[in-house]
């Protein structure tokens, strides 16, 4: 009886691909981002996820496979939440702060993504590569900058001649490296990065800092 009871989860899952295969993605990018690529072990997620590995290198193809699939999964998953931030319905510099605040927000409480963006930089981004729909993932957030920033343009709000990349990059700089560097820049002046008041008044000032750059004089 105890054996019935416990192989009907598994029989479950295992007929339910989109569900088994969503298992897989969350324990490991858990691994993943803790024990980097080469420290992590499909065996391991493998017991994690109650599945096998002949299972995981049926979807995945192999560790490599699934390590990409975890990175555009990390992305997907930032990407869909932005898309539903409803930022045109709001003025141009709310809408930009609205933007940077659930940046900080998102990295802050993802910090999983944050290494695993880490450990793909330390690969020089040779997996990211190979990635038929990271281009496509990426794309959205920029142009829903281009359509912000233009409407700020056009409005008189922001200084005209900017580069929405550029700004895009410079919102994930200063968003990135609180929960990057939270532990070297920690140790060094002897302060908790992550104290609720420590980190409000962060998220303020980058938030002040990027509209700043782009505000019109």
């Amino acid at each position: 009886m105890d054996e019935a009871v416990h192989s009907a989860p598994l029989r479950s899952r295992t007929n339910d691909p989109v569900r088994t295969m969503a298992g897989i993605l969350e324990v490991a990018t858990a691994e993943f981002a803790e024990k980097g690529l080469a420290g992590a072990r499909i065996d391991e997620i493998a017991n994690l996820t109650r599945t096998s590995k002949r299972m995981i290198y049926y979807y995945f193809g192999n560790k490599e496979g699934l390590y990409l699939a975890v990175l555009e999964e990390a992305y997907r998953k930032v990407r869909t939440i932005e898309s539903e931030l409803n930022l045109e319905s709001l003025a141009p510099e709310d809408a930009l702060r609205a933007l940077v605040g659930f940046t900080f927000d998102h990295h802050h409480g993802n910090k999983d993504y944050i290494r695993l963006v880490m450990t793909e930089n330390i690969n020089r981004g040779a997996y990211l590569a190979q990635s038929k729909n990271i281009q496509a993932l990426n794309v959205p957030a920029i142009q829903g900058i281009r359509r912000l920033y233009e409407r700020g343009v056009a409005s008189g709000v922001f200084r005209p001649g900017l580069d929405p990349v550029d700004i895009h990059a410079s919102i994930s700089a200063l968003t990135f490296f609180n929960v990057s560097n939270q532990h070297t820049f920690g140790l060094i002046f002897k302060m908790d990065t992550q104290a609720p008041d420590v980190l409000a008044t962060r998220r303020a000032n980058v938030i002040d800092v990027i509209v700043r750059y782009v505000r019109a004089p």
